[in-house]
């Protein structure tokens, strides 16, 4: 039952995030940035687009996947079109990885230690999903208030 939770609540937020990125009505404005606002929408997709596929598809999928972190900040101006597409991608790997999970394999430890200490698959998804919506949150801000 939790897999099937966790493929609903990634398939919604990252359709979200799609959606989001979408709704700019100036496409540059993507990648503006504001005073005390340092990542444009563009690079927090980027991001969000990144670490799912590191986390999810390359340690839970064996996708392959290799991910540059500095250039998830640093690139600009990527077409939205092209954002869209690595959404959309997002979202295939990660129900793909999802789907193919067990009850055990949640219960497992996760492959890495990303924080202090060791954790459970199932922790980790769960983590995962609220970072995604902790940075889905802020794309929204940005739309509302730089795209202009």
């Amino acid at each position: 039952m939790i897999i099937e939770s966790l493929r609903s609540l990634y398939s919604r937020d990252l359709n979200k995030l799609k959606s989001e990125i979408e709704s700019y009505q100036n496409e540059s404005s993507l990648w503006k940035t504001d005073g005390n606002i340092s990542n444009s929408a563009g690079n927090l997709c980027l991001h969000l687009v990144g670490n799912l596929n590191n986390f999810v598809g390359t340690e839970l999928g064996n996708t392959g996947y290799i991910r540059n972190r500095e250039l998830e900040f640093s690139l600009k101006d990527i077409p939205r079109s092209e954002l869209i597409e690595k959404i959309e991608a997002t979202t295939a790997t990660v129900d793909d990885v999802l789907k193919g999970l067990t009850q055990e394999d949640l219960e497992k430890e996760y492959p890495l230690v990303v924080f202090e200490s060791k954790m459970t698959t199932g922790y980790f998804l769960i983590h995962l999903i609220t970072h995604l919506d902790y940075h889905l949150g802020q794309i929204n801000y940005h739309r509302r208030l730089l795209d202009i």
